[in-house]
């Protein structure tokens, strides 16, 4: 399945300095079995109602419980959350 963070990170923030980062963190998550791979997206529009930043996981579905409680995980939403003004998660086949 494709796991999808869509976050909107409050105004200011320089997104294009969070992409490499944000990446790193994601890219420890590939060692957990069932995560095959990872995309990162930065918008290229920066209308108000747009979020800012993609994360896209290919996983198993089995491996999204691991993937909840993970080090990396954990470490995004702890670093990040307090810059984060909106996020949308959105899971499909």
């Amino acid at each position: 399945m494709k796991h999808y963070i869509l976050a909107k990170f409050t105004p200011g923030t320089d997104v294009q300095a969070l992409v490499e980062p944000v990446r790193a963190i994601f890219a420890e998550t590939l060692r957990i079995p069932g995560i095959h791979g990872l995309e990162l997206k930065s918008s290229c529009s920066s209308r108000p109602n747009r979020y800012d930043l993609m994360i896209v996981l290919d996983m198993d579905r089995e491996a999204l419980p691991a993937y909840d409680v993970c080090e990396p995980h954990l470490r995004w939403k702890t670093e990040y959350g307090p810059i984060t003004e909106s996020k949308a998660i959105f899971d499909c086949e």
